[in-house]
């Protein structure tokens, strides 16, 4: 038996949901707010980022009663969203080892470590052939001790509001929130419900 618990609920309150004056980026933080701790203008590593998030999940495992637990495990989300007039694979590769960099920072590599994800999105206002090509190829999963502490994985999402566009790697789950133009399907898996799955072993 299991329960997935998020860090962020709706009780939280709204007042500490941040604001942006970037439209786009308001309704995308509006679908984030209740999965995500959300942060605006944020810096890391010499980068600014216009939205970041942070969402951690606990796994407990039960063994016959809620009390008696058999083991737990812990999946960090984080996300990175800025705005750019173009976007080049030299940028997407620079993300990447931004991504690699923060995994080596933040992770504490344990066995209740289950995953960590670091997903970068870049909102543009056209989505070259070749950036189409890199991020829908894109495989950065990282196994931490042959996956006995779990394992990492870089994601990134471009997005062209304006051309109703959206190209991100399969494991990208949070691409839903950044396709404004559409409304999220309730009867697809949610976000958590995704991570969920993840811990199905």
């Amino acid at each position: 038996m299991s329960n997935v618990e998020s860090g962020t609920t709706p009780e939280d309150g709204e007042e500490s949901i941040p604001t942006w004056d970037d439209e786009y980026f308001e309704q995308v933080g509006g679908r984030l707010a209740y999965h995500y701790d959300l942060e605006r203008d944020y810096r890391v590593d010499g980068e600014r980022f216009t939205l970041y998030g942070e969402m951690v999940i606990e796994n407990k495992k039960h063994f016959l009663h809620p009390s008696i637990e058999i083991g737990n495990h812990w999946s960090y989300e984080y996300l990175f969203a800025r705005r750019r007039e173009r976007v080049t694979e030299d940028d997407l590769d620079r993300l990447v080892e931004l991504g690699h960099d923060l995994a080596d920072e933040r992770i504490d590599p344990d066995e209740e470590h289950y995953s960590s994800e670091f997903t970068f999105v870049t909102v543009t206002s056209e989505i070259p052939d070749a950036v189409r090509s890199r991020v829908s190829g894109l495989d950065e999963r990282t196994l931490l001790k042959y996956g006995y502490n779990g394992h990492y994985e870089v994601n990134l999402v471009v997005v062209a509001p304006e051309q109703r566009e959206l190209v991100a790697n399969d494991a990208a789950d949070v691409k839903e929130a950044f396709t404004t133009w559409d409304d999220i399907e309730r009867d697809e898996p949610g976000l958590l419900r995704l991570i969920a799955r993840r811990f199905q072993l």
